[in-house]
């Protein structure tokens, strides 16, 4: 395929290698070129940045991080190549601590867990860095050119990123609002600058979104009363990036797969999810979310197919990258425990429990929920075991007043 003379003059600042070249020959034509050079940084459409997304979203978080770490290297002044190791260092972590199953998030329970997530000390030192980093850079870009809409794009990026990380991990809140209002203020301003810099309308469709769920009353505790919020706009806002945006489509279907999850619209936050596992088969994630939304809209048989085609896929020798199966052992457990059949209830929260990298949250919430199973099937020495795991001294507590209950009186599921 031969590009115009148009075309070329329009991506030459791009076409600085023979493979960049040759992927503009491949997947672009001269609409979308043209279209891409106004409305991102043109680190961004790169062959080395696009292939280590591919990296990133088949959950090969260590082959992701050596080759985002290489495009820093070769771009140590883009604050892009570093928001892409922020990105892979926290998601990372929130894989390695069972954070990544939506279905934590789907209700508002999380809000006030008891749960503490350890994260290694040197990796929220590295993330600090790299979120206070990109911010200065971005500062100094800005300072030199108010109209620079890619700096502007960066700093709001960084500080999304860093909200999630302290929502998710610390449940710090009040700290995570402010810093969300803020990268929601500097996509705002992205727009402002180039109205059609799609990537910008993921912030702000996730703040608005999250606004509009919050209580009135929390919205005042975390000080953010005079900022408005409308759900409907939150989810208009990510259908737009996902379908226009450069940098974070994938990211933007499924933050919409789970606010429609939140807001119990099953069927839409399916037929969403269903596309992602489509397009990233071996993203173990996609395709759990794909169990847990079945699940959730009440199909209990479909729920456990999938769960079980998920777990034959994952005995496939390399067909998942570090696969985390308590979280589908869980899912699984408590689909069968709403279909009443509590015996495989049972050794499913078990297996869920016995995984060699399920967190010390998971592990306690499975031997709970096993203890329970074990009760209703009138084998209380096994669950009083279990229960006497679940309460342990040390570790995580969250689940320590419910095990302690059950020690003294048998639960009966009412």
């Amino acid at each position: 395929m031969m590009l115009t003379k148009t075309c070329v003059s329009r991506i030459a600042p791009l076409l600085r290698s023979t493979a960049l070249l040759l992927l503009a020959a491949l997947f672009c034509t001269e609409a979308l070129y043209a279209q891409a050079n106004l409305h991102t940084d043109p680190l961004n459409l790169t062959p080395e940045v696009r292939e280590a997304h591919v990296y990133f979203y088949n959950l090969d978080y260590e082959g992701a991080l050596s080759r985002f770490e290489a495009i820093q290297r070769a771009n140590p002044q883009n604050p892009m190549a570093s928001n892409y190791i922020l990105m892979t260092l926290i998601f990372r972590e929130l894989y390695h601590q069972d954070l990544l199953d939506t279905t934590y998030y789907a209700h508002d329970s999380f809000l006030s867990s008891k749960r503490d997530v350890p994260v290694p000390q040197a990796t929220r030192d590295r993330i600090e860095q790299l979120t206070n980093s990109v911010v200065s850079m971005c500062d100094n870009l800005v300072k030199q050119n108010p109209s620079n809409a890619n700096a502007y794009f960066a700093r709001g990026y960084a500080r999304g990123m860093h909200a999630a990380f302290i929502t998710l991990a610390d449940h710090s809140f009040v700290g995570a609002a402010r810093q969300g209002l803020s990268s929601r203020q500097d996509s705002e301003e992205v727009l402002r600058i180039d109205p059609g810099y799609a990537d910008a309308k993921m912030a702000m469709g996730i703040q608005q979104f999250a606004v509009a769920s919050l209580p009135r009353i929390l919205r005042i505790m975390i000080g953010i009363t005079g900022v408005t919020g409308n759900k409907e706009k939150g989810l208009d806002l990510l259908r737009q990036c996902a379908a226009q945006g450069i940098v974070n489509p994938v990211e933007c279907r499924t933050a919409l797969s789970l606010f429609l999850r939140h807001d119990g619209r099953y069927p839409e936050a399916l037929a969403v999810q269903r596309g992602l596992a489509e397009q990233y088969p071996h993203d173990y994630l996609f395709r759990l979310e794909e169990a847990n939304l079945t699940k959730d809209k009440g199909d209990g048989p479909g729920a456990i197919a999938t769960y079980k085609r998920l777990l034959d896929d994952a005995r496939k020798p390399g067909y998942f990258i570090d696969p985390r199966l308590q979280m589908t052992y869980f899912g699984l457990a408590d689909t069968q425990r709403g279909q009443n059949m509590i015996a495989d209830a049972a050794q499913d929260y078990l297996h869920a429990a016995e995984q060699p990298k399920c967190s010390e949250w998971l592990k306690r919430r499975a031997q709970l929920n096993a203890g329970e199973m074990f009760d209703l099937l009138h084998q209380r020495d096994k669950a009083v075991e279990l229960y006497n795991m679940a309460s342990a001294g040390g570790g995580d507590q969250s689940q320590a007043d419910a095990a302690k209950k059950y020690l003294k009186t048998p639960y009966t599921g009412t």
